[in-house]
């Protein structure tokens, strides 16, 4: 097959890509120190050693926003920029200004007073005024992306540019999620309680699974391309193969039509959404896996580690989703290792990206293993959690209430610890194999 790879545009389109992966990758940054505190709060033995319980919540908001909303929507725009067209670029410009801003709000609402931590699903929150102010700024900011995203990735033929057509999905998927966050925000009562924040981000939250597993595959296929081996599937099947990944998002404005934002039945649809919808990602998953083995015989490259560690957690964190029972730490094994995929296909084309964009590129042993070592140590951190969930470890919570008092329960939480730290050197890995890429030219 030919080669599908989009060419990245001079001008705009590659400097808001910069622009962008620069926020993500400062991002991380914030996310991976907060990380290191979260995983001493949980493991066992170091629990003990540094007081940590009351940290620790304000911590994962923190922590859970940098490296999930804030970072994912960074690497989307990065996404979109380089596949997207020239046009309005003052809007590109002006939503990479206020999510920046927004970011760096949200970094610090932890220093000002009165931070209370709600830890509720998707986007947790501080119920503190800095804090939304925060949410607020970003959310324009992705607001403004994702509009000039639907306006410039439309691909002039359909059928034939099926990496940009799966960018434009992408960006139709961001923009339900977003409209569903404003919606319930305008709909759902607001009370004084932690539930409300669950509610107000249930719609918008699942919703914006597709958008990340939508540009997974993008991020796979477009690796995969740049490692000689381009999808055996026609352009014409991958972009219809991105159509039906995307068709379960029509039951999202049909959810919201006809029951109440925030009411039980709503949550519940939504629920049956992602159980039901997902599986419409089948196809492209398999085209994914038939990439994979077809790279199996390619050069050693961080890209390659990185597609080859991110299926693998993709699909685990796919099968420990249908077998979560009860409110444990089987739901954040299943969500961790869905992210992580994500996370390090994200990774990988950020490898790719990077001499493209007019940096150095990502060289030497660490570049190839750092995949491997982010990947390997979320693998023990989801097998762990997974296996604590068994034995009846709840989730959400740190130090002595989370009540480990078996001896399965304490090794899975250690296996727990140990991989989380391991993933941190990991992630650490990146930030400095990208920093060093990012901080030299490009040689002519």
């Amino acid at each position: 097959m030919d080669s599908q790879i989009v060419k990245v545009s001079p001008g705009a389109p590659t400097a808001l890509a910069r622009a962008w992966l620069w926020l993500g990758v400062m991002a991380l940054i914030g996310s991976g120190l907060l990380a290191l505190l979260l995983v001493f709060s949980r493991t066992p033995g170091i629990q003990d050693v540094f007081p940590l319980k009351e940290f620790f919540r304000s911590a994962l908001v923190v922590h859970v926003d940098l490296s999930v909303a804030i970072w994912f929507m960074a690497f989307a725009a990065v996404i979109w920029s380089a596949v997207g067209g020239a046009g309005l670029a003052w809007l590109g410009w002006a939503g990479f200004a206020l999510a920046s801003i927004g970011t760096v709000v949200m970094t610090v609402s932890p220093f000002f007073p009165g931070a209370e931590p709600v830890l509720n699903n998707y986007i947790p929150v501080l119920k503190q005024d800095v804090f939304f102010a925060s949410l607020w700024i970003c959310g324009v900011g992705f607001s403004l992306a994702v509009l000039r995203a639907l306006i410039t990735t439309w691909p002039k033929r359909v059928f034939s540019e099926p990496l940009r057509f799966g960018g434009f999905v992408g960006a139709v998927a961001a923009f339900f999620a977003l409209a569903a966050f404003f919606w319930s925000w305008a709909m759902v009562p607001k009370i004084d309680e932690p539930i409300y924040f669950e509610v107000l981000f249930w719609g918008g939250g699942h919703t914006l699974q597709f958008q990340h597993a939508l540009l997974m595959v993008v991020a796979w296929l477009w690796i995969a391309d740049h490692l000689g081996q381009p999808s055996k599937a026609s352009p014409r099947a991958l972009s219809i193969l991105y159509l039906v990944a995307a068709f379960p998002l029509l039951a999202v404005p049909l959810i919201y039509l006809t029951v109440p934002p925030g009411s039980l039945p709503h949550m519940e649809l939504f629920a049956k959404l992602m159980k039901w919808g997902h599986p419409y990602m089948g196809p492209l998953i398999l085209v994914g896996m038939l990439s994979l083995w077809n790279v199996r015989k390619a050069a050693a490259h961080p890209a390659k580690s990185a597609f080859i560690a991110s299926f693998a957690l993709f699909a685990l964190g796919g099968v420990l989703g249908y077998l979560i029972q009860g409110v444990n730490v089987v739901i954040p094994a299943h969500y961790h290792g869905s992210t992580v995929g994500v996370t390090l296909s994200f990774m990988g084309l950020a490898y790719v990206l990077l001499p493209t964009l007019g940096f150095g590129k990502p060289e030497g042993r660490m570049a190839v293993w750092q995949p491997y070592v982010y990947g390997g140590g979320q693998l023990i951190h989801v097998l762990g959690l997974a296996w604590s969930g068994g034995y009846g470890v709840q989730r959400k919570v740190a130090g002595a209430e989370q009540a480990l008092h078996t001896l399965p329960q304490k090794l899975g939480m250690g296996m727990m610890g140990l991989g989380g730290a391991i993933a941190v050197i990991g992630g650490i890995m990146f930030i400095l194999v990208c920093l060093k890429a990012m901080t030299s030219r490009k040689e002519k």
